[in-house]
């Protein structure tokens, strides 16, 4: 019988605050059994390894952002979805920086089956329906949006913008401005040769 009181919910939520006090990377089973005070053996009825823990980590970080996302483009359309969804990544970032770096780990196929990563997709391609795309373009157009929306949080995030003006913000509007532009002119594919 597990230890009164933790269960494989409470280990990752505990693991999840761990991840945004020291970085993703230094969550362990070891560490978490350091935190609740018990051997690592008591938390293995609960979580495998520290990859499991990772895994529930990361499940939990795509749950956290898919609901607010949801939230953040109902009765939203066109640009004001775009900076919605955008914006909710950047801000969920900056509270949760170990969950936000949790939420990009590699998942096994099962588990990005089972995971809200799905909901990620389908907000993003709901957004992208404003501006007219069909396929491969909303597609291509999917993986422009989370490239330059994990790039910019991410070199935001670790200092890269720190040391030159202008204001972060103002160059994430301008982002924002310049990625709305691009969709709502998305380039016609070059003709086969």
């Amino acid at each position: 019988m597990g230890r009164v009181g933790l269960s494989t919910e409470r280990l990752t939520r505990a693991g999840a605050e761990l991840a945004d006090e020291v970085g993703f990377e230094q969550v362990t089973v070891s560490a978490l059994a350091r935190q609740f005070d018990v051997k690592v053996a008591s938390l293995y009825s609960h979580v495998k390894n520290s990859q499991d823990l990772k895994t529930r980590i990361a499940l939990l970080a795509l749950e956290e952002l898919a609901d607010r996302g949801a939230a953040a483009l109902a009765g939203r359309a066109g640009k004001d979805a775009l900076a919605a969804l955008a914006n909710v990544y950047r801000d969920y970032a900056r509270e949760h920086p170990g969950r936000y770096a949790a939420a990009q780990l590699r998942l096994t196929p099962e588990a990005a089956a089972a995971s809200a990563g799905g909901r990620h997709a389908e907000m993003t391609r709901a957004i992208l329906r404003g501006y007219d795309l069909s396929e491969p373009d909303q597609t291509h157009a999917v993986r422009l949006l989370g490239s330059v929306f994990h790039g910019y949080i991410t070199l935001e995030l670790g200092g890269g913008f720190s040391h030159s003006a202008p204001d972060t913000q103002e160059t994430w509007t301008r982002i924002l401005d310049a990625l709305d532009a691009l969709l709502r002119n998305w380039p016609a594919p070059d003709p086969a040769p």
